[in-house]
């Protein structure tokens, strides 16, 4: 019988690391008992405190719960443990340590961040004081180019940050758009150090599954002139990386008939089942630049600079058969079924055909995202009671997707094609009925050209004033505008240079010269690196079209080109947003309880102008919308102190997030993808997605350093963007596109027709649903402990979130993308001389698309619980050296289709160590 996936060695692995965490609460609240029971000295008695000043990793952790601390509203603060070095490799990585924070990766590192279960495009982040948004290309399963309002922080190198502040709640003063949270990203300046500074870094990494050494290095130099009134910084991060990414995927799991008349069996199968390779090569290079200058003790100015870029090469290969995707005589009927055996769930767990064709798919990528932004930040005191900020700002995320070129190899009719998922629901055994690694076995089938561009700017121009009414009053107001423009395009080949209509798909169609050349001159031989554990019998090497023998013979660049058939995605968006906020601060007191906080209003008008191209009379036509919208958002935290110590917080505010980019375009697109036939559409008339928010917290900092906590919170949404998905025939289609249209997309591909299947999306607002959860986090360095054992410490959180949404098919389901349960520990070690730590992170399984594609009521993936480990010994006070590890445990993130978890991606990525230093001048 197919089972569910399965995560037996995961969950052991959470127990464990719950049991140590466990151990470390109980310790700390043994020591608050001890504590308690301590008689307290009589005002006579003198106590001579010796200071102590706390540095590394621990010092980071207090710097950051200070902050936490002094903030009106909730905050959660990553500090840089010393001069260009944060405390970990990537900065979504290192965002996931937070409490209510989870993460998505592409090719083993973190790409994007969901906040209190809201996704990517929740979540708005400001670099340096300045919404941003980077963006790169990833894998089709991790997303593919990101077209979206979700940040990808993976553009980025860690080391130029040090400081990243997570704001749960809203302000007035605070930035529109964000559901989830506001995240900001701070680099160095010249002023955060004293005088002349200068760190350098390096760190040489190995993949046990790549095999290969990664070197990674940075450097920070900063200075300070004329008594400290002008300072001037330079910092640059580098890192270069070849990943491997291998495992089994089917795409998604598809129903119906296989086999004709007396021998056809109605069944689910995988729609493509498969073994991959893919090959990661990435470099990454960042520079930030700082000019500060200081005239007066009342005047400030900050330029800022901040340069990224993002540069990668990645192959895809993959060993398939696209009948079980594909309808008629060419796909699913013509299939044979030898012997087969149906679970009681009606998935096809094993199966021996004849007459089913089998592909050797290579993909080859060459992506680019650079990212520029400088700031200008100026401040004046006019006088002890009132200030004024001026900030101009901009920022260009340009990702160039020049190579997106994929080659097919078919062979038709193999006999003796299986598959078996008995032994192992997520790794299974494959054999094709023939020598795949033969080049007389194969022919070209497909040659696609897809380049690709998504890129976003911002600009932005803000000024406030404060004035401090007296002690207890200060009022802040501040005007702003905001400029921000999306334009992606894509091309693929040009129809017309076959004879096809404009939108046609000419993906099938060889040149003369290319179908008649030997397949041995283009083609090599790959295989996995890794055998895992996939049963015995598979085949896991195979011949693949050679991507650069292939160019080199037949020249790709020279190949016509239109955007046409890729009209879709040839679409932009440009808000521009204006409107400004007053605020009032308090800092007083109710009788003898410390009370203080904020409480605002915030005001926005925003124009939007989308482009996109739709059909008519089989052409495509250049379509524009323009809409405008407004909104009121009031806001309120309050934080109350009964005791020392004892916080208590309090907070509600109305919050809205902008539609998805994706979403607005007045266009749409027909897109036919080897078996993947899917009809897109936009709706530029879209409400943004509107929430009231209330959060309760309460925060006991019970112990130097240390800190137990509760925070509670909800959020209406009172309007929600889903997407509608509809998998039925082309003919008859709710859109009224004719059946002419599906045909000239089709081209010649076999077993595409109007009849057949598609996947219809357009998104469309609901009426929303709730959202509520909490958060319980506790940190504390164990100094009660008796000697070495002193030096130890604890910090580790969990989140819980529930939420309920109407989707537009009528079933109501959780908030995609949003995981029940998430925890993450650290324990951790520090002396003068060696400091050690080792993490764990959970996150719950959570939903990637509802209703699911192809029949399936759910997409989505599994837990997943990673583990990371490092440590450092200062040789000298100037010398550290370093040892990092990441992802000890190879965990998987399994992707999956249907109510009974059927896999659709299981790759994994390998163990990463780094071993390096850190010297500071």
């Amino acid at each position: 019988m197919m089972q569910a996936i399965q995560s037996g060695p995961c969950a052991l692995r959470r127990t464990l690391f719950a049991g140590a965490s466990g151990v470390a609460v109980a310790l700390s609240l043994g020591a608050g008992a001890a504590l308690a029971q301590t008689a307290p000295q009589t005002p006579e008695a003198t106590t001579e405190v010796e200071e102590v000043i706390v540095t590394g990793f621990r010092g980071s952790l207090a710097q950051a719960l200070n902050v936490k601390r002094n903030e009106a509203g909730a905050v959660d603060v990553i500090m840089a443990e010393d001069i260009a070095d944060f405390p970990d490799q990537n900065l979504a990585e290192a965002i996931q340590r937070v409490p209510g924070v989870t993460i998505t990766r592409d090719a083993g590192e973190g790409r994007n961040i969901s906040v209190r279960g809201l996704g990517p495009d929740f979540t708005r982040i400001r670099i340096n004081g300045m919404e941003a948004l980077g963006t790169t290309g990833g894998t089709d399963s991790s997303g593919g180019t990101n077209r979206g309002r979700g940040f990808d922080f993976n553009v980025f190198a860690s080391d130029l940050f040090n400081s990243i502040t997570v704001r749960k709640t809203a302000s007035a003063d605070t930035e529109e758009g964000s559901l989830g949270a506001t995240v900001d990203l701070q680099a160095a300046r010249p002023f955060d150090y004293p005088g002349f500074t200068l760190a350098v870094s390096g760190q040489l990494g190995w993949n046990d599954l790549a095999q290969n050494a990664d070197p990674r290095a940075a450097m920070l130099i900063s200075n300070t002139w004329g008594d400290g009134k002008f300072g001037a910084l330079l910092s640059v991060a580098f890192s270069s990386r070849k990943a491997l990414e291998e495992g089994h995927s089917t795409v998604r799991w598809q129903g119906g008939n296989v086999g004709s008349g007396a021998g056809a069996v109605n069944a689910f199968t995988p729609r493509l089942p498969r073994y991959g390779i893919l090959e990661h090569d990435q470099d990454r290079l960042g520079v930030t630049g700082s000019l500060q200058w200081r005239p007066t003790d009342r005047t400030e100015v900050s330029l800022d600079l901040l340069y990224a870029d993002f540069s990668a090469t990645r192959f895809e290969h993959f060993l398939q058969s696209p009948d079980f995707s594909a309808g008629g005589a060419g796909g699913r009927a013509g299939i044979v079924v030898v012997d087969s055996e149906v679970d009681s769930n009606g998935t096809m767990v094993y199966g021996l055909f004849d007459n089913v064709d089998v592909r050797s798919e290579s993909r080859f990528d060459e992506l680019d995202t650079v990212f520029t932004q400088l700031t200008l930040d100026v401040s004046h005191e006019f006088s002890d009671t009132f200030r004024v900020k001026g900030f101009l700002g901009s920022s260009t995320s340009e990702h160039d997707n020049p190579i997106q070129t994929t080659l097919l190899f078919d062979h038709a009719g193999s006999d003796g094609y299986s598959y078996d998922y008995r032994d192992n629901a997520n790794l299974p055994m494959i054999s094709y009925g023939f020598d795949v690694n033969d080049p007389a076995s194969w022919t070209l089938s497909q040659i696609r050209l897809r380049p690709q561009t998504a890129d976003n700017t911002y600009e932005t121009a803000q000024a406030t004033a404060e004035w401090d009414i007296n002690p207890v009053l200060t009022l802040s107001a501040g005007l702003f505008l905001k400029s921000y423009t999306f334009e992606t395009t894509e091309l693929r080949r040009d129809p017309a240079s076959c004879g096809l209509a404009p939108t046609g798909n000419a993906e099938g169609c060889l040149p003369a010269g290319v179908a008649g050349t030997p397949i041995s001159d283009y083609s090599r031989i790959v295989g996995l690196a890794d055998q895992w554990d996939i049963p015995a019998g598979s085949t896991l090497s195979w011949l693949i079209p050679d991507y650069h023998a292939a160019d080199a013979l037949f020249d790709f660049g020279s190949f016509p080109m239109s955007f046409i058939p890729s009209r879709g995605n040839n679409r932009s968006v440009e808000e521009d947003s204006q409107g400004g906020f007053v605020q009032v601060d308090f800092d007083t007191a109710m009788g003898a309880m410390p009370v203080r906080g904020n409480v605002g209003l915030r005001y926005i008008e925003t124009d939007q102008y989308s482009t996109g191209y739709t059909l008519a009379a089989g052409a495509p036509v250049f379509t524009e919308a323009n809409r405008s919208y407004d909104d009121l958002l009031p806001s309120m935290n309050v934080v109350f102190e009964p005791m020392d110590d004892f916080l208590i917080r309090l907070g509600a505010a109305k919050v809205m997030t902008r539609p998805g980019l994706g979403s607005l375009t007045p266009g749409g697109t027909v897109s036919v993808s080897g078996n993947n036939r899917t009809v897109n559409s936009g709706n530029p008339l879209l409400e943004p997605t509107r929430a009231t928010t209330y959060d309760v917290a309460f925060e006991w900092y019970f112990a130097p350093e240390s800190i137990l906590s509760l925070a509670l919170f909800k959020k209406d949404i009172n309007s929600f963007v889903a997407n509608d998905t509809v998998t039925a025939p082309f003919t008859g289609n709710a859109l009224g596109l004719p059946d002419s249209v599906a045909v000239a997309a089709c081209g010649a591909t076999a077993g595409c027709s109007p009849g057949a299947d598609w996947v219809f999306n357009q998104p469309v607002n609901t009426e929303g649903g709730e959202l509520d959860g909490f958060e319980i986090s506790y940190q504390q360095p164990l100094t009660f402990l008796p000697g070495v054992f002193r030096n130890f410490g604890v910090l580790a959180n969990y989140t819980y979130v529930d939420s309920e949404i109407e989707y537009p098919n009528g079933t109501t389901n959780t908030l995609t993308n949003l995981s029940k349960r998430a925890y993450n520990g650290t324990l951790y070690y520090e002396d003068d001389r060696f400091s050690a730590r080792v993490s764990g992170t959970y996150r719950d399984g959570y939903l990637t698309q509802v209703p699911g594609r192809n029949g399936n009521a759910i997409e989505g993936v599994v837990d997943t619980f990673n583990v990371d480990a490092s440590a450092s010994y200062n040789v000298t006070e100037e010398l550290t050296l370093t040892l990092e590890g990441i992802n000890l445990t190879d965990e998987v993130a399994t992707q999956y289709v249907g109510d009974y978890n059927l896999v659709s991606v299981h790759h994994h990525t390998g163990r990463q160590v780094f071993a390096g230093f850190r010297y500071r001048f």
